[in-house]
């Protein structure tokens, strides 16, 4: 099925929108930390854990040492979904779709 001209080029604007995007969120990575620093993990933008590092003195608390693995986690989460947010925004702000579309 042939697209008339103007939806062509929109079609090719949005995959090269898609792949910019694809190669920004691969280069987003994030550290965030719990416990006052006891525990730090590091991110990368498709939400993989890259590194856990643990202070040797929270290593006898299990509890608390699974707590703030879980608490460092959701943070660096909450990290890069407001990093991809921002991105997504600035790249589709050109657009002149409606808020909250995307």
């Amino acid at each position: 099925m042939k697209l008339p001209g103007n939806m062509q080029q929109m079609m090719r604007q949005a995959q090269q929108m898609q792949e910019k995007m694809a190669q920004d969120i691969a280069q987003i990575k994030v550290t965030a930390t719990a416990g006052g620093g006891m525990v730090t993990v590091d991110m990368d933008g498709q939400k993989n854990l890259l590194s856990v590092k643990i202070d040797p003195e929270v290593a006898g608390d299990v509890e608390m040492l699974q707590d703030m693995i879980l608490a460092a986690c959701g943070e660096a989460v909450k990290q890069v979904e407001t990093q991809i947010q921002a991105k997504t925004a600035g790249l589709l702000g050109g657009m002149g779709l409606p808020p909250g579309l995307f």
